[in-house]
């Protein structure tokens, strides 16, 4: 039997019914109910008759149906704001699937405790509507005080003579003890504040590592809903660490892999091709009738970053990079070196990292790195490598940030390398104000060797990464030395040029 029931089978059906005699109509009819598959849409239709579905809804009603009816056990959609998204996939989708299922245990998270009540509440109203009843009359819930035992909360309820329920959680609440068969998470971050605090994304992975993850099991479904706001969110670690597909055609579905998970991306403004699920043309918009071509483009000119990052599911948008992937590169060393030196920078903290980087500087002033240490372990581990590194590269002069322990460091390492000259130094300048201004001045005078990308790979990636919003990143210490270098070096020719002699 088919899993879908098509408008035109509901209707042939109904007629069937409607032209039979009198005494054969309700036994008919009440087979015909029980037996025929209720597509979402459909019973979207009947829950919430308001509802006006455009062309990119069927396709979002289809897909979470799909996923109701476990043929999709991982699944991601992107989608622009005010389109929908929560009123399909934590509203009606709850109640479809504990309609199809009462003994399934739902989930459902959001940014906030108190959003996911609110979910929870509604999926609750559609259960005690007379439009439910009629379809699913064996998923109830507590009435009142009746029947006592039963858990009926803002935050949990239960299905009266089955297993399933549906959970309510906010970002990094606690379901200790609660067993999860399919876990929604729509929203996981309130706003772009909390989505470019480096703190807040960290921690909404660890949760989802060690409490949504650890409530699954062989089984368990996993559909995450959002508005993209950073590329590092949970969506975009996700993108690099698990196996996505991106979803260009229905017949996908049938050979996703368990591990896999299916990505739909709706684009406010279609800029991809054509597709079986977005036919689109270039330009077009998502939703002309609430959200036009005009307002988007208007939205777009406001702040190209952002529009790119909630309303095309593209958050790496390359207007909000400070460097981007603009580092000239070098393939061999100048022939007339003038000074050999190093710039250190120890870790501020234990999330921080240690950097260290030699470089060789021409009769211009070109500045052309040639080695580097880039770690967060202990200074036990970093103090012999970044020795090693200065013996390697042949440095005469090494300066090295006393801020944090620095000094010590410093000495540490003065000890192993004798003959290299080894100073520490107080930076007293603000990081923000000393990486901002000196980023033109990091482009134009900075030489990576060839191939840099894959031998510093972490380095690669926290340089061409750097946002130009400060408090969106992470990590500054790759931009912080970098920046340590153009201004000792600039600093240095202007000193030698007063003084009238050659910078050496």
């Amino acid at each position: 039997m088919s899993n879908t029931l098509s408008t035109t089978s509901a209707e042939n059906a109904s007629a069937e019914v409607f032209n039979a005699g009198a005494a054969p109509v309700k036994k008919r009819a009440r087979r015909t109910k029980k037996s025929a598959p209720l597509s979402l849409e459909r019973f979207a239709a009947e829950v919430y008759p308001f509802l006006e579905l455009q062309p990119f809804h069927k396709v979002y009603y289809r897909l979470l149906e799909e996923f109701a009816r476990g043929r999709i056990p991982r699944l991601i959609i992107t989608m622009p704001p005010q389109h929908g998204k929560s009123v399909g996939a934590t509203t009606l989708l709850p109640a479809y699937l504990l309609g199809l299922d009462p003994d399934c245990r739902v989930a459902i998270a959001s940014y906030s405790g108190s959003l996911a009540s609110k979910f929870n509440r509604r999926v609750q109203r559609i259960i005690e509507s007379r439009e439910y009843a009629a379809r699913f009359p064996s998923t109830t819930i507590k009435q009142g005080t009746r029947p006592p035992g039963y858990v009926r909360t803002s935050e949990e309820v239960e299905i009266i003579d089955h297993r399933g329920g549906l959970l309510s959680v906010g970002r990094e609440g606690s379901l200790t003890g609660n067993r999860v068969d399919c876990f929604i998470l729509d929203d996981l971050y309130k706003d772009m504040q909390e989505a470019n605090s480096p703190i807040i994304r960290a921690n909404c992975w660890e949760w989802y590592v060690s409490v949504v993850k650890t409530r699954m099991h062989n089984r368990s479904r996993e559909l995450i809903v959002f508005t993209r706001w950073h590329e590092e969110d949970l969506i975009g670690t996700l993108l690099r660490r698990e196996q996505v597909v991106e979803f260009r055609e229905w017949s996908q579905i049938a050979s996703l892999g368990r591990d896999e998970w299916l990505h739909l991306n709706f684009e406010a403004l279609k800029t991809s091709p054509p597709s079986e699920i977005d036919p689109r043309g270039e330009g077009e918009a998502l939703w002309e009738e609430q959200h036009g071509r005009e307002l988007l483009l208007a939205k777009r000119r406001l702040d190209p970053l952002q529009f790119e990052a909630l309303y095309q599911g593209h958050p790496s948008a390359r207007e909000g990079l400070l460097y981007g992937a603009n580092f000239a590169e070098y393939e061999c060393l100048p022939h007339e070196i003038v000074r050999r030196g190093n710039y250190t920078d120890t870790a501020d903290t234990g999330d921080d990292y240690l950097c260290s980087i030699s470089y060789v500087v021409d009769a211009d002033g070109v500045v052309y790195l040639t080695d580097v240490v880039y770690s967060r372990e202990p200074m036990e581990v970093t103090e012999p490598l970044v020795a090693d590194m200065l013996r390697r590269s042949d440095t005469r002069q090494a300066a090295i940030e006393s801020n944090n322990g620095g000094r010590g460091f410093a000495r540490a390492v003065q000890a192993r390398v004798p003959d290299i000259r080894v100073e520490w130094f107080h930076q007293s300048g603000n990081k923000e104000a000393r990486i901002l201004s000196n980023a033109a001045t990091v482009l134009h005078l900075l030489r990576f060797p060839k191939g840099w990308n894959q031998e510093w790979s972490e380095l690669y990636s926290h340089l061409t990464t750097y946002r130009r919003r400060f408090r969106a990143n992470r990590w500054h210490d790759a931009a912080d030395v970098v920046t340590g270098i153009v201004e000792r070096e600039v600093e240095g020719r202007r000193h030698h040029r007063l003084r009238g002699v050659r910078f050496l």
